[in-house]
């Protein structure tokens, strides 16, 4: 386990980092709304929900570290409809830095999770399950996750951190009945037109993997992450 002060300078640099994206978050915003789709998927944003909680990390240069990472989130608050979701991020290139992942909420001192990744090998798009790890969402709580980069254990204000929020909430019979039986593919669509953002990227990420020689599904992943500004995770998936 982390102290709480590592917790503290994830905090620190999320405020700084959010500084540099301020400028941008107008523009982001208005991709969160975004509902073209190549392939069928179509993103509604939940109504709930504060704007603007998706922070980015990157650098250039720094410590020979050049690197984009980013959470797969919207940039308000995601929705998830399991209390044991999967978390995804993109990483741009493999990196000699420590990854963590760390999920922490306002009603807590001490964070949900902190799991150490290890040094990324491989660049892309990639999860962690928090069923794997032990820990579950409570319903109705807000969660900000962050996932790090740690090129210094010395300079931890080096560290790159990027981080979204993220709400259980308990499906609704009507979206319980569309769910019911249905593939991956299919459940994908429903919970991007119902707004359920974490849902929707893992059963279409599940898919993919499924079916890792289907291009037109990575065309609809990268649509879908298009649609709430993930700019650089959607141009991945279109290599």
């Amino acid at each position: 386990m982390k102290t709480s002060s590592s917790i503290g300078i994830l905090l620190l640099t999320l405020v700084l980092a959010s500084f540099s994206t301020l400028l941008s978050a107008e523009e982001t915003s208005a991709g969160a709304v975004n509902t073209a789709s190549t392939g069928g998927f179509s993103y509604h944003p939940p109504v709930r929900g504060a704007p603007s909680s998706r922070v980015g990390g990157g650098t250039r240069g720094a410590e020979g570290i050049d690197v984009k990472l980013s959470a797969l989130a919207p940039d308000h608050t995601g929705l998830t409809t399991r209390s044991q979701p999967t978390l995804y991020w993109y990483l741009s290139r493999p990196v000699n830095a420590r990854m963590d992942v760390t999920v922490t909420n306002d009603k807590q001192i001490d964070p949900l999770l902190e799991q150490v990744i290890g040094i990324p090998k491989s660049a892309g798009i990639q999860s962690l399950d928090l069923a794997s790890a032990g820990v579950a969402l409570k319903p109705g709580i807000e969660y900000r996750w962050f996932v790090s980069l740690t090129p210094d254990e010395k300079q931890r204000s080096n560290d790159i951190v990027a981080s979204g929020t993220i709400k259980y909430v308990k499906p609704d019979t009507a979206l319980t009945h569309s769910t019911a039986g249905a593939n991956e593919l299919a459940l994908a669509r429903v919970y991007a037109n119902d707004g359920i953002w974490y849902d929707a990227i893992d059963s279409l990420s599940r898919a993919i993997q499924q079916n890792p020689g289907d291009a037109s599904l990575r065309a609809d992943r990268s649509s879908l992450l298009e649609q709430v500004g993930l700019k650089d995770a959607a141009d991945y998936d279109r290599k």
